[in-house]
């Protein structure tokens, strides 16, 4: 009997304030799909990161005869072969070395053709412009710092270049993003807080006379408010079921079907990383708006 008279007591709330009960839905959703996107966007990252850093190398570039007259760095002349044999015998004993490339002159030459063929300065440049190279793959990325310290400024080397300092400024723009999704998102859980708590209080006035005469037959505070934290529940469950689709979608059509096949050289995050974000979403838009009206009708409301 006490069920059906919460349940009923739920249904009637539900239907007095739809309009605030649908506006509470909305703006759950989308604040919890921008927490999800957020959350999926930082492993995305993560994943990019793992990605790229395991496969990026230091490039040792060596002086050629043109840098010999252009750059102070390899003002000395170009590289000797006994020189290019030391740098690599130095490379070979260093722990944190994984593999060493070799790269000619004429390889780089061709690879920047292959690479750069609509460029106007490809037909201008020739093989001797190119400069020869080793490309160290590192067992940690992170140790760059070894290989910058022990062979810049050597005679024969003009640039010691870590790929990975290249990637940073778009990983850093792909963090920016994230943290104003998170600027967003904790503005739309304010919004949908204060609907929530307004929806309530609004529910519990338009029942102020049933509370009333509930509270003079002795019933007890949590079981006055208890449909009122259901209502709320509900709401923020319907929310984020719809967040839930949302970010399915997402996945789907926007990642899945789209993405991966424009942008080929990035591993997007798989349904792992998603399925892993949905129970989060649901909790927490079940638990937001019930503890919301919860402590909105024991401070203000005092039922």
């Amino acid at each position: 009997m006490r069920a059906q008279f919460v349940l009923s007591e739920i249904g009637v709330g539900l239907r007095r304030n739809l309009t605030m009960t649908f506006a509470v839905i909305v703006s759950v959703a989308l604040s919890l799909a921008l927490a999800g996107g957020s959350l999926l966007a930082r492993e995305q990252v993560s994943t990019m990161k793992g990605y790229w850093y395991d496969k990026v190398q230091v490039s040792i570039y060596l002086c050629n005869k043109n840098d010999a007259s252009n750059d102070p760095t390899c003002a000395k002349g170009a590289v000797t072969e006994q020189q290019k044999q030391e740098i690599k015998t130095d490379l070979d004993k260093l722990d944190v070395v994984e593999k060493v490339y070799y790269e000619s002159a004429d390889e780089a030459y061709k690879h920047y053709k292959e690479q750069f063929k609509d460029s106007p300065l490809a037909d201008s440049l020739t093989p001797d412009q190119m400069q020869e190279s080793y490309r160290v793959k590192l067992k940690d990325p992170t140790k760059y710092q070894v290989l910058q310290t022990a062979f810049s400024g050597r005679q024969g080397v003009q640039e010691v270049q870590d790929q990975r300092s290249l990637l940073e400024n778009l990983f850093n723009l792909l963090n920016g993003m994230n943290i104003a999704a998170l600027c967003v998102m904790a503005l739309m859980l304010v919004v949908a807080l204060l609907l929530i708590v307004n929806t309530v209080r609004v529910s519990a006035f338009s029942r102020r006379r049933e509370t009333g005469i509930m509270r003079l037959v002795g019933a007890s505070s949590f079981y006055i408010q208890m449909p009122f934290i259901l209502e709320a529940a509900i709401a923020g469950l319907l929310g984020a079921g719809v967040a839930c689709v949302l970010l399915v979608g997402g996945k789907y059509f926007l990642i899945n079907n789209w993405l991966q096949e424009k942008i080929v050289l990035i591993n997007f995050i798989g349904w792992d990383a998603v399925i892993r974000v949905l129970p989060f979403i649901i909790a927490v838009g079940v638990l937001m708006p019930a503890v919301a009206a919860f402590f909105t009708l024991r401070k203000y409301l005092k039922v």
